[in-house]
Parts: C-alpha cells; structure tokens; sequence
C-alpha cells in the first residue's frame, strides 16, 4: 500500500490519473504483488515520507519503484514536464541517482530509434513533429542517430548488415523439426515477409532479437502485443537501462508522434479506447518478465545467443526461461500469439505474400490471420437434399397433421376449412 501511495503521487497529472493510467497501475500491483489496489481510493504520499519507509530497501528495489513511476507517467499524451520534475524528486530522496531521470530519457532516444525500425518493418511509418522540437515536456522529437545498444554491453549495433553468411544461418532454420524454435522463428518470418538479417532491406542481427521473444513469449505483431513484448523484456533485464524500450514504446505509441493515417494511428487508439485491456496485458507481461528474471538471471533478452538455441524444442527453451504461461485473464482480454486470430495484421500478411511471390514459393501464414471484419464474412452453404425434403413432406401430409393445422388456421381467420396445404415444386 505504500508503495502503491507514492507511486500514484508521483505519476498522477494535473487532473488527477488518465482513465489509461489509472487502468495500467490497478493492473499493475495484483500481477506483481496479488494485491488489489484502487488508486482513486490511495492517501498522497510525498517523496520525503516514501523514503523514509524505503530506508531497508535494496537499491534495486527502489529503482524499481522509480521505473513504475515512470511507466506510469509516459502513458500521459503529452507528459507534463511537472510530472517527470516530481518523479525526480523521488528519486533523489531515495538515493537512487537522480541523473537516472535524464538516463531514462538519453536511452529513449536510443530506444526510439529501435522502435521506430520495428514500425517500419511492420508497415507502420513514425513521423517527427517539428513543432515538439521547444516543448519540454518532449525532450527529443528527434531520434538520435543510431549507436551500439546500450543495453547489451556488446558491439550489437541496430543498423541492418549485409552479410550472406549470416543470411544464410537464418534461411537454414527452415530446415529443423517443426516443433523447434528455430523452425518457428523461421516461419514467423516468412509469414510476415519478413526478410531475413544479412539480406538487404532486412531487420538489424539487434532488432532480430526480440522476434525470438514474441515466438516464445507467444505474442502477436500488432500494436498491443509489441507493447507486451517490450513489457516482458524489459522487466527481465535487471539493468535499468532495460526500461527505456517499454518506456519508449508506451510513450510513442500513445503520444501524437504517430500519425493518424497510419497503421498505428488507427490501432493505437486500443490503447486509450480500452485501458484496461492493455493494462491488464502489459501487468502480465512485466509479470512473466519478472519471473523469467529470476530464473534466467535477469540478464537482457536482447543480448541472449538465441541462436545456439534454435535447434531445441520450443518449450524446452521457455522451461529454460522459467517462462510462465499468460494468465488466464489475460487470454480473455484479447493477448494473441504470432499463429492466433488477431496475432497479424493486413500489412504483414500482404507483405507476406509478396515475399513467397518475389521466391516463387506458395504463401503460407502457418495459421495466423488477422481480427474482426477484415478477415472477410464467412460464407455459410446449406446442402439441401431435394429428395429427402420432398419425402419428408409427403409423410407429413399423410399423417393429417399439416391438413389439421391448416383447417384450424383457417377457422382463426374465418375462412372455411377446405384450404388445401401447398406443395414445394423444388
């Protein structure tokens, strides 16, 4: 509960909380504590008092009650200035750097870049908005040019490579068993159109590395279900620079950075039009990060050999994970996998298609499909058996009951009783 007080302080804007706030956060704490907590109902809890209560904490801990808060205030469109002010005084007060506050916004620009390359391959374009270059309340309008990922601590760099050894390495796990993650990964690719690292107009060996998550996390390629992957990434990795994709994502994804004649500008109303949807699906996913956290040693996904691992049956990768299954709630608010009804989009399975066209290959989406009207009206064709239909008849005619049942109609409408039944021709 005290957590919860300071946390809701800390993010709450001039208003109070947004309906997608207040949905993220009430969302949040029974995932990861099993304590439900309405936030409407929580004392304010400044900054000098929450830090006192936090003296036995770890430090870990205490960054951790930092990124919520800040979680919880990039839902905001736009952010308050005020707000990102306030946060930083918390951090102060528990010793927790306050330079951590301008790290966090140093690697969203990283991680927008990022995010913006996984946009475009989706078919989803990211547009800057010259005019947020003096607000402050959007420190970078720009994304910074691309660097080594801060995140992994290796030479992993996010721009594209063209490297046939490695394009080749990717081409061969079409080769392994089905039910092998390397196959699945394989076949996630295909599906989308995805081309392979190493070829041209492909993804970054970097950006490639959160495919293996959304195959084995068994999230989708939509708006929502790239927030939940970033979700579980992120809250995995214990290096708090970890955070800044989630942050990112959340924050473009809501902001007004994406334009409203796009993919993304249409989906990314699902955000706002049913909070908590996705505040249940993100709560979750940073659940499931959490776990993975403590079984796999909290280390970053994006930095994990995966590829060493192709060769392995899928679900001997995520016992290795200490990955758990979604919650049962969460399946009933709307989480997909990259196979389910919903887990595509248009654009993808059109690219898709394009792709085995372009290979002179038949296009196959290895079953997934997307959601609602634009999967077409299913046609219904009723059989009908003209012989068995007129025999029928002449069985009911016979039996006096269709005569019985005509004559007292008849009586009803005060017409006589000799009205003789009429038969199908067909």
């Amino acid at each position: 509960m005290i957590t919860s007080r300071a946390c809701v302080t800390a993010a709450r804007g001039p208003d109070g909380l947004s309906d997608l706030q207040y949905h993220v956060y009430a969302a949040h704490m029974p995932s990861m504590t099993g304590i439900h907590v309405n936030p409407d109902y929580l004392e304010p809890m400044g900054p000098e008092e929450f830090a006192e209560s936090m003296r036995y904490r770890d430090k870990g801990f205490r960054i951790r009650m930092v990124e919520v808060m800040l979680l919880t205030a990039f839902v905001l469109d736009p952010v308050p200035y005020e707000v990102i002010d306030r946060i930083g005084d918390y951090a102060r007060e528990l010793s927790v750097d306050v330079g951590m506050i301008q790290i966090a916004r140093d690697q969203c620009k990283g991680a927008r870049v990022l995010v913006d390359m996984d946009s475009a391959r989706a078919g989803y374009s990211v547009r800057n908005d010259p005019a947020a270059s003096n607000d402050r309340s959007n420190p970078s309008s720009t994304p910074a040019p691309p660097t080594p990922a801060a995140s992994t601590g290796t030479d992993a760099v996010i721009d594209p490579v063209i490297d046939p050894a490695l394009a080749a390495r990717w081409e061969s796990l079409g080769d392994l068993a089905p039910s092998t993650l390397g196959r699945k990964v394989w076949e996630f690719y295909r599906s989308r159109g995805y081309r392979f690292p190493g070829t041209p107009g492909s993804a970054s060996p970097y950006l490639a590395q959160h495919d293996w998550i959304h195959v084995l996390a068994e999230y989708g390629t939509t708006v929502e279900s790239e927030v939940e992957v970033f979700g579980l990434i992120s809250r995995a990795n214990d290096d708090p620079a970890g955070f800044a994709l989630l942050a990112m994502s959340i924050s473009l994804f809501q902001s007004g950075t994406i334009g409203a004649d796009d993919v993304f500008g249409r989906e990314r109303l699902d955000l706002t039009r049913n909070s908590r949807k996705i505040g249940i699906r993100l709560a979750d996913a940073m659940y499931r990060g959490a776990i993975v956290a403590a079984s796999f040693g909290g280390q970053d996904l994006l930095a994990v050999d995966w590829m060493s691992m192709a060769d392995r049956d899928i679900d001997e990768v995520r016992s290795l994970m200490g990955l758990p299954a979604k919650s049962f709630v969460t399946l009933e608010h709307g989480s997909v996998g990259p196979w389910d009804e919903g887990g595509i989009t248009s654009f993808q399975l059109s690219a898709g298609r394009s792709l085995a066209a372009e290979l002179g290959e038949a296009y196959d989406s290895f079953g997934a499909s997307v959601a609602g009207p634009e999967r077409g009206t299913r046609k219904i064709v009723v059989s009908i058996n003209r012989q068995a239909r007129a025999s029928a008849f002449d069985e009911l005619e016979e039996s006096g009951l269709l005569n019985s049942v005509l004559a007292r109609r008849n009586v009803l409408r005060g017409a006589g009783p000799s009205e003789e039944p009429v038969r199908s021709t067909g």
